[in-house]
């Protein structure tokens, strides 16, 4: 085994153990250091690839609990917009967009860490509105869940069924970022074959951290989530 493929199953694990205990992340722990590893093109549809797949022993459980109510109009609103994203990516610059998006959820994280929570009721219009904004983000970044896990984790909700929303959206968007990759003729069969031999360790790390997840309270939660897309969001911003 050369250190490549070492590293590359030691991201994966990683990815996989932030994504069991939040719900969300594994694209913002994996992309950056597997684009620098195997190439931007190869690293984007794998990540989306055990997004969508391997993380598939949450999937149950997480649909039997979540807000439809809320999840639904977000998650239709963000696929219909990942087309547009993709237009985007063709004609601005992709470091740029990612560094906006980094300030932003920078700014936003602050803001919740310092208490402040959203109090009042999760409107149609707002989450069809960041339902857009984040299906477009992902088509043009490959990172589009921030401003939807910020609302989410903003909102009343309890801990358990915050999770479980984030879970369904983000296994519903990477899915329709692969659909937008394999329309562009990047889903090859190396790409699928470096996928399946990331997804025994993927999968192990996500059944770990779901078991992490039953230690953490409501408020540690959030404070975990917070300080976690700080510190990515501070290294994409300066990277």
């Amino acid at each position: 085994m050369d250190s490549t493929l070492a590293w590359t199953l030691v991201i994966a694990t990683v990815g996989g153990l932030v994504r069991g205990t939040t719900g969300f992340g594994a694209a913002m722990v994996m992309t950056p250091p597997l684009a620098l590893l195997l190439g931007p093109k190869v690293a984007v549809p794998v990540t989306l690839l055990l997004e969508t797949f391997a993380a598939a022993p949450m999937l149950r459980s997480a649909a039997a609990i979540a807000r439809w109510r809320v999840i639904a109009p977000i998650c239709a609103a963000a696929v219909l917009a990942v087309p547009l994203g993709g237009l985007l990516l063709a004609a601005a610059s992709p470091l740029t967009l990612r560094r906006m998006i980094a300030l932003t959820v920078v700014v936003f994280s602050l803001a919740l860490l310092s208490g402040r929570r959203y109090q009042g009721a999760q409107r149609l219009p707002t989450s069809i509105g960041l339902g857009a904004l984040s299906g477009t983000m992902l088509g043009a970044t490959s990172i589009g869940a921030p401003p939807v896990i910020l609302y989410l984790l903003s909102g009343p909700d309890p801990v358990a069924v915050t999770r479980a929303n984030l879970t369904l959206y983000v296994m519903v968007i990477s899915g329709a970022g692969l659909v937008m990759l394999w329309a562009s003729g990047l889903l090859t069969l190396p790409t699928l074959r470096m996928a399946a031999l990331l997804t025994l360790p993927f999968v192990g790390g996500v059944l770990l951290g779901a078991r992490l997840f039953a230690r953490f309270s409501d408020q540690r939660f959030r404070q975990l989530t917070m300080v976690f897309m700080f510190l990515v969001s501070l290294g994409v911003l300066f990277a």
